[in-house]
């Protein structure tokens, strides 16, 4: 196996594994900034990836013929987030959801500290693999929900996730706590795939 940064790969001499239908990933990006090396500055808290080593993960082993991913993006990182769409075997569509932060008590607009301007809003970018199925026509662009601790996503994101191509074969992609239907992944759960 080949571990980068606690995560473990191996998919050798394991025969057929399981596909998932939709991935969810929100990679721990690597910012080359003070700003993203310092915890007191908003930079990270666990242990970052490079963008080679989140483009090298074999994430199209995983996918199923037709698949949709969700993958979060910051500002800074856009153009990076597309580069990993297409290293995992997916072309890119269009945004998924636009999370407007809002504070953690729900009051007003959060304002965060930002990179050239106080940031706020993060997307999911959305690739596909085939041809997924959207179910329903009602799912909302715009998602505003209160900041929780650094980095964490809404869990209602999910939830729009699954109203938005149902019930299937699911999987997210370093998770930091396991949810009900979902397989997870990552160096913050007992996971339930080896990458």
């Amino acid at each position: 196996p080949r571990t980068i940064h606690g995560f473990s790969y191996d998919y050798g001499g394991r025969g057929m594994m399981k596909k998932y239908q939709i991935i969810y990933a929100d990679p721990p990006w690597l910012y080359n900034d003070r700003k993203g090396c310092d915890p007191k500055m908003g930079g990270f808290r666990y242990p970052p990836m490079s963008d080679s080593e989140i483009c090298a993960l074999p994430i199209a082993d995983i996918a199923d013929k037709d698949c949709a991913l969700a993958l979060w993006a910051t500002m800074p990182k856009l153009v990076e987030a597309l580069r990993v769409i297409d290293a995992w075997g997916f072309k890119y569509i269009t945004c998924l959801f636009d999370w407007v932060k809002l504070n953690p008590s729900g009051n007003g607009i959060y304002s965060g500290l930002g990179h050239w301007v106080n940031g706020n809003a993060e997307l999911v970018l959305f690739g596909k693999k085939g041809h997924p199925k959207r179910l329903v026509k009602n799912v909302k662009q715009i998602q505003m929900w209160p900041r929780g601790r650094h980095s964490a996503k809404p869990p209602q994101i999910r939830n729009e996730i699954v109203r938005l191509f149902g019930d299937i074969p699911r999987i997210e992609l370093f998770a930091r706590q396991k949810t009900e239907g979902w397989d997870v992944w990552g160096n913050e759960v007992e996971s339930d795939v080896e990458v």
